[in-house]
């Protein structure tokens, strides 16, 4: 049942597998990713490798390259275990990957295991996994709109997501974060982002590391009449991110998003309540107009005065 689980899952999200590998960044790691297999199994390739086998055989790993590969396989499904979505387990198992290849590679011969982390060094440092892209309802926030925004109603609720483009954490939570978004965005309830490697002076005022050995990104902070209500991950007294896990189910939970929601929508319909037909000045009555028999009475009553 432990088996079956996984391959159900991925069975599932295969659709969006392939949509997500079809994409430049992921089809240029998939072939770093089994490049030492290549090479191994190439004819005409790896018959000139060097090999451990009994049997002399340079084309079939040896019970070393079978145990390392193994090792790394077990690494992959700790970590995949923590993974929220489809792009983070693969880019869990293409992480290490690449870890297992430069180790083969510098195993069977050390130029090749340099070349191969040279290309692995220039992989890393030209191409970037795509961005999400999706539907949102999320408002970005600069350095000089941020205090505006989470000021300018006291009775609005803010989530603000503080990022940076170059973790693949905050990529892989970009779809989580704008799904929720589409959920529970209203006129109280408001997401916002803000991009701290962009913006140092919001990180420093927040006190979010944007630091690469940072644990803290993303970080999620929800304010209330603007000030900072509550935030995960949390942070110790050392200044270490406390280790959380950031699943829909979770931010749901923590942050009371039902609850939160429903108290929204009734600020809203205060608001509309607000603005009511009783408001505007009323409208004049129209005058009635003048019976003729009225107007014969009065001219009789005036003539008998006369005499």
């Amino acid at each position: 049942m432990a088996l079956l689980t996984p391959l159900f899952a991925f069975l599932y999200h295969l659709p969006q597998v392939y949509k997500w590998l079809l994409k430049p960044y992921y089809v240029a790691s998939l072939f770093m990713s089994i490049a030492f297999l290549a090479v191994r199994k190439t004819p005409g390739v790896c018959d000139h490798l060097s090999t451990q086998r009994e049997d002399g055989n340079s084309c079939d790993f040896d019970w070393r390259e079978v145990e390392i590969l193994m090792f790394l396989s077990a690494i992959v499904m700790m970590k995949n275990r923590r993974a929220i979505t489809v792009e983070q387990h693969v880019g869990n198992i293409i992480l290490f990957s690449k870890v297992a290849n430069v180790i083969l590679f510098f195993r069977l011969d050390i130029r090749m295991g340099l070349l191969y982390l040279t290309l692995c060094i220039v992989f890393l440092m030209t191409c970037k996994p795509p961005l999400y892209m999706g539907p949102e309802y999320i408002k970005y926030l600069s350095d000089k709109t941020i205090d505006d925004e989470l000021d300018r109603d006291s009775r609005v609720t803010w989530i603000v997501e503080f990022f940076a483009n170059w973790s693949p954490e905050c990529q892989s939570f970009a779809s989580v974060y704008a799904d929720l978004s589409l959920k529970y965005n209203c006129s109280g309830l408001k997401f916002g982002k803000v991009d701290i490697g962009r913006y140092g002076e919001i990180s420093k005022k927040y006190k979010v590391s944007a630091s690469p050995l940072s644990k803290q990104l993303p970080s999620l902070v929800l304010f209330q009449g603007g000030k900072e209500v509550m935030r995960r991950p949390q942070v110790d007294k050392k200044g270490r991110a406390v280790s959380w896990s950031f699943t829909e189910e979770n931010i749901i939970r923590e942050f009371n998003l039902n609850e939160l929601y429903q108290k929204s929508k009734k600020i809203s319909k205060t608001r509309a309540e607000k603005v009511s037909p009783s408001q505007f000045p009323p409208l004049p009555e129209e005058e009635e107009p003048e019976q003729p028999g009225n107007d014969f009475h009065l001219k009789e009553s005036e003539s008998k005065k006369d005499k």
